[in-house]
């Protein structure tokens, strides 16, 4: 059973430092949907000694990169591979990196289109020839990054629903948020037990996250 946890932070929220010092992996936004070079100074400090990653989004802070743009504003593979590139770059100049996740509708996105997702790898291989990605293990993304030479972290989601075909329940419709640690603690077990996953996230912009964070990996650990 996998015991790594993983939190998206560097977003602004008030539960940085609490969730961060639970968790083994950090995903620091890097100056697209949140952040600047400051938080993410503030960041870094944080999550010294955890697995520091490069969280890149669309760069559309109006709605925390919630919106598929490449769709909205129809953005090309090259302006988001580009957009990627300078803020894993951006991340990259103030620490070393041991991962890649993307953001919201850019994450969502690239399990199911592999034009979004060869665009984020694009992107990445501008900056880091290779490196891990955190991703849905069975999406176009994790496809993709295995045929370019990255290792693959599987991952799981504590505080958000899925649907049966695997992928995550679009946020504002019934079912798509968890806050109920129970019911997250129920659903990490579930996805602990998978040899496909190999982290959970939690996501740091919930004001139930830290409640979750701290029963889940409470009751996993033991």
């Amino acid at each position: 059973m996998i015991i790594d946890f993983n939190v998206d932070a560097g977003e602004g929220g008030p539960l940085d430092a609490p969730l961060i010092a639970l968790a083994d992996s950090v995903n620091i936004a890097c100056g697209g949907h949140a952040g600047s070079p400051e938080l993410m100074k503030e960041t870094i400090a944080f999550a010294a000694g955890k697995n520091i990653g490069a969280h890149p989004g669309y760069e559309d802070r109006k709605n925390f990169g919630r919106l598929p743009l490449s769709t909205a504003l129809a953005l090309s593979p090259k302006e988001i591979a580009t957009s990627v590139a300078r803020q894993i770059e951006a991340l990259a100049k103030l620490t070393s990196l041991h991962h890649v996740k993307p953001h919201g509708a850019l994450y969502n996105q690239a399990q199911q289109d592999e034009v979004v997702a060869k665009a984020i790898l694009d992107g990445i291989l501008q900056v880091l020839p290779t490196t891990k990605i955190f991703t849905l293990p069975d999406g176009a993304l994790a496809k993709l990054a295995r045929e370019t030479g990255h290792k693959v972290i599987g991952e799981g989601f504590l505080d958000r629903g899925y649907q049966a075909s695997g992928q995550l329940i679009p946020r504002g419709q019934p079912g798509a948020l968890i806050t109920d640690p129970d019911k997250a603690l129920a659903q990490a077990k579930e996805l602990a037990a998978r040899e496909d996953i190999q982290t959970l996230c939690v996501h740091a912009d919930s004001s139930e996250a830290l409640a979750l964070l701290q029963t889940v990996r409470r009751e996993i650990q033991q």
